[in-house]
């Protein structure tokens, strides 16, 4: 079973250095969230070019319901990919910036412990659940599709 990457503590005089391993997270985080910018500018640049050498003025776009949906739709979602790149990416850098702690029992998490962690052990479960231990195949591993439904009295399958 896999576990969430974390750092090793190291024991000091005052309590805890955490020594974390090497990883490009933090670098690709940023990344990604210069890269959304760059695309949210130009596909709002791409909204207002000119067509055909002749451009809308701004005021009518938005006069449009149909238009103003789409925008809010487009905006909001963007916030909502911004904030979703931004949290686990600043959580990883002030886990991987503060590495000293007084309390000698702090296990040295990190972001993939806490948000992406939670999918990497839905991941092991799921892989538990059908790979089973012992070379079965969990609970749901041996039913067949055309089995008997006693209860309604008709196969499963059609």
């Amino acid at each position: 079973m896999l576990l969430p990457a974390g750092g090793a503590p190291i024991l000091n005089g005052n309590g805890v250095t955490c020594k974390y391993p090497i990883n490009p997270t933090v670098t690709l985080g940023y990344l990604s969230i210069v890269f959304l910018i760059g695309s949210t500018l130009t596909g709002y640049l791409s909204l207002f070019y000119p067509y055909k050498g002749k451009s809308l003025p701004q005021g009518v776009l938005f006069k449009h319901t149909t238009f103003m949906v789409f925008f809010n739709i487009a905006s909001f979602t963007t916030g909502l990919a911004a904030t979703m790149l931004l949290w686990p990416t600043i959580t990883e850098q002030i886990h991987l910036s503060h590495k000293v702690h007084s309390d000698v029992n702090y296990e040295c998490p990190t972001a993939k412990t806490s948000l992406l962690g939670a999918l990497m052990l839905v991941d092991n479960v799921r892989e538990d659940f059908f790979n089973g231990e012992n070379g079965d195949k969990g609970e749901f591993g041996n039913a067949s599709s055309d089995s008997y439904d006693s209860d309604i009295g008709v196969n499963g399958s059609s």
